[in-house]
Protein backbone atom coordinates (compact mmCIF):
# COMPACT_ATOMS: atom_id res chain seq x y z
CA UNK A 1 0.00 0.00 0.00
CA UNK A 2 1.65 2.90 -1.40
CA UNK A 3 1.33 6.02 1.57
CA UNK A 4 -1.04 8.98 0.55
CA UNK A 5 0.60 11.42 2.66
CA UNK A 6 2.04 14.50 0.93
CA UNK A 7 5.39 15.44 1.71
CA UNK A 8 7.66 17.65 -0.80
CA UNK A 9 11.49 16.32 -0.75
CA UNK A 10 14.03 18.83 -1.48
CA UNK A 11 16.63 18.62 -4.23
CA UNK A 12 19.37 16.49 -2.12
CA UNK A 13 16.46 13.88 -1.48
CA UNK A 14 15.41 13.78 -4.89
CA UNK A 15 18.58 13.45 -6.61
CA UNK A 16 19.51 10.49 -3.43
CA UNK A 17 16.52 8.78 -4.54
CA UNK A 18 16.90 8.89 -8.18
CA UNK A 19 20.39 7.55 -8.48
CA UNK A 20 19.10 5.04 -6.18
CA UNK A 21 16.55 4.20 -8.49
CA UNK A 22 18.63 3.97 -11.60
CA UNK A 23 21.02 1.47 -9.65
CA UNK A 24 18.29 -1.09 -8.60
CA UNK A 25 15.35 -0.62 -11.85
CA UNK A 26 15.47 -3.38 -14.21
CA UNK A 27 13.25 -1.40 -17.60
CA UNK A 28 13.42 2.19 -18.37
CA UNK A 29 11.59 3.43 -21.48
CA UNK A 30 13.78 4.69 -24.75
CA UNK A 31 12.30 7.51 -26.85
CA UNK A 32 13.70 7.74 -29.79
CA UNK A 33 12.69 9.82 -33.16
CA UNK A 34 13.08 9.50 -36.79
CA UNK A 35 12.80 12.67 -39.14
CA UNK A 36 10.19 10.87 -41.35
CA UNK A 37 8.51 8.84 -39.27
CA UNK A 38 8.24 10.59 -35.94
CA UNK A 39 8.59 9.13 -32.68
CA UNK A 40 9.37 5.66 -31.16
CA UNK A 41 9.36 4.31 -27.42
CA UNK A 42 9.98 1.03 -26.60
CA UNK A 43 10.95 -0.19 -22.96
CA UNK A 44 14.18 -2.15 -22.67
CA UNK A 45 16.30 -3.53 -19.62
CA UNK A 46 19.30 -0.90 -18.76
CA UNK A 47 22.22 -0.98 -16.40
CA UNK A 48 23.62 2.57 -14.65
CA UNK A 49 27.60 2.72 -14.45
CA UNK A 50 27.38 5.96 -11.87
CA UNK A 51 27.37 8.30 -14.75
CA UNK A 52 25.27 6.84 -18.16
CA UNK A 53 22.56 4.78 -19.08
CA UNK A 54 23.40 1.62 -21.15
CA UNK A 55 20.91 0.13 -22.71
CA UNK A 56 20.93 -3.05 -25.45
CA UNK A 57 18.93 -3.44 -28.65
CA UNK A 58 19.07 -5.54 -32.21
CA UNK A 59 21.29 -3.37 -34.92
CA UNK A 60 18.39 -3.82 -36.97
CA UNK A 61 15.63 -2.62 -34.87
CA UNK A 62 14.14 1.18 -35.72
CA UNK A 63 15.50 1.72 -31.93
CA UNK A 64 19.01 1.33 -33.35
CA UNK A 65 17.97 2.57 -36.60
CA UNK A 66 17.16 6.09 -34.78
CA UNK A 67 19.82 6.32 -32.70
CA UNK A 68 21.99 6.54 -34.70
CA UNK A 69 20.22 9.44 -37.23
CA UNK A 70 19.34 10.95 -34.10
CA UNK A 71 21.72 11.30 -31.10
CA UNK A 72 19.02 12.99 -28.78
CA UNK A 73 16.45 10.58 -26.45
CA UNK A 74 14.63 10.57 -23.56
CA UNK A 75 14.65 8.07 -21.22
CA UNK A 76 11.89 7.38 -18.31
CA UNK A 77 11.41 5.19 -15.58
CA UNK A 78 7.99 3.21 -15.41
CA UNK A 79 6.47 4.70 -12.75
CA UNK A 80 4.07 7.59 -12.99
CA UNK A 81 3.86 8.05 -8.92
CA UNK A 82 7.50 8.85 -8.62
CA UNK A 83 8.43 10.21 -12.02
CA UNK A 84 12.30 9.85 -13.37
CA UNK A 85 13.03 11.44 -17.05
CA UNK A 86 16.28 11.66 -18.17
CA UNK A 87 17.55 13.24 -21.97
CA UNK A 88 20.84 12.92 -23.49
CA UNK A 89 22.41 11.32 -26.17
CA UNK A 90 23.17 7.73 -27.79
CA UNK A 91 26.17 7.02 -28.08
CA UNK A 92 25.88 3.25 -30.42
CA UNK A 93 28.72 0.65 -29.62
CA UNK A 94 28.19 -2.59 -31.85
CA UNK A 95 28.29 -5.64 -28.85
CA UNK A 96 32.21 -6.60 -30.60
CA UNK A 97 32.63 -2.94 -30.09
CA UNK A 98 31.27 -2.29 -25.85
CA UNK A 99 33.86 -1.35 -23.77
CA UNK A 100 34.31 -4.51 -21.33
CA UNK A 101 33.18 -3.07 -18.06
CA UNK A 102 29.85 -2.02 -20.07
CA UNK A 103 29.28 -5.54 -21.45
CA UNK A 104 30.38 -7.12 -18.22
CA UNK A 105 28.21 -5.00 -16.14
CA UNK A 106 24.92 -5.38 -18.25
CA UNK A 107 25.88 -9.39 -18.64
CA UNK A 108 26.33 -9.12 -14.64
CA UNK A 109 22.71 -7.31 -13.69
CA UNK A 110 20.56 -9.65 -16.02
CA UNK A 111 22.32 -13.08 -16.40
CA UNK A 112 22.26 -12.69 -20.51
CA UNK A 113 25.33 -11.50 -22.25
CA UNK A 114 24.22 -9.87 -26.16
CA UNK A 115 27.78 -10.34 -26.72
CA UNK A 116 27.21 -14.21 -26.92
CA UNK A 117 24.00 -13.87 -29.06
CA UNK A 118 24.16 -15.07 -32.89
CA UNK A 119 22.04 -11.96 -33.67
CA UNK A 120 24.03 -8.72 -33.61
CA UNK A 121 23.50 -6.20 -31.02
CA UNK A 122 23.47 -2.73 -30.33
CA UNK A 123 24.59 -1.18 -27.25
CA UNK A 124 23.43 2.46 -26.24
CA UNK A 125 25.24 4.86 -23.39
CA UNK A 126 23.43 7.55 -23.18
CA UNK A 127 24.97 10.34 -20.77
CA UNK A 128 22.57 12.24 -18.91
CA UNK A 129 22.02 16.53 -19.74
CA UNK A 130 18.80 17.04 -17.72
CA UNK A 131 17.21 14.89 -15.20
CA UNK A 132 14.18 15.63 -13.71
CA UNK A 133 12.11 14.09 -10.69
CA UNK A 134 9.19 14.56 -8.96
CA UNK A 135 6.21 13.05 -6.97
CA UNK A 136 2.43 14.79 -7.77
CA UNK A 137 1.98 18.17 -8.78
CA UNK A 138 3.48 19.66 -4.83
CA UNK A 139 7.06 18.86 -6.28
CA UNK A 140 7.05 20.20 -9.53
CA UNK A 141 8.56 23.09 -8.87
CA UNK A 142 12.44 22.18 -8.00
CA UNK A 143 12.07 18.87 -10.47
CA UNK A 144 15.63 19.44 -12.69
CA UNK A 145 18.24 18.04 -10.62
CA UNK A 146 20.06 18.19 -13.86
CA UNK A 147 20.76 20.54 -16.01
CA UNK A 148 23.41 20.78 -19.03
CA UNK A 149 25.07 17.29 -17.65
CA UNK A 150 25.87 19.20 -13.93
CA UNK A 151 24.31 18.35 -11.12
CA UNK A 152 22.15 21.31 -9.61
CA UNK A 153 21.29 19.98 -6.54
Amino acid sequence: MRNTEITRREGPERRRETLARLERERDIWLSTAHPEHGPHQVPLWFWWDGRAVWLCTGETTATARNARTERRVRLALPDTDDVVLVQGEAECFPAAGVPRAAGDGFAAKFGWDPRQEPAPFLYLRVTPGTVRAWRGEHEQHGRVLMRDGVWVV
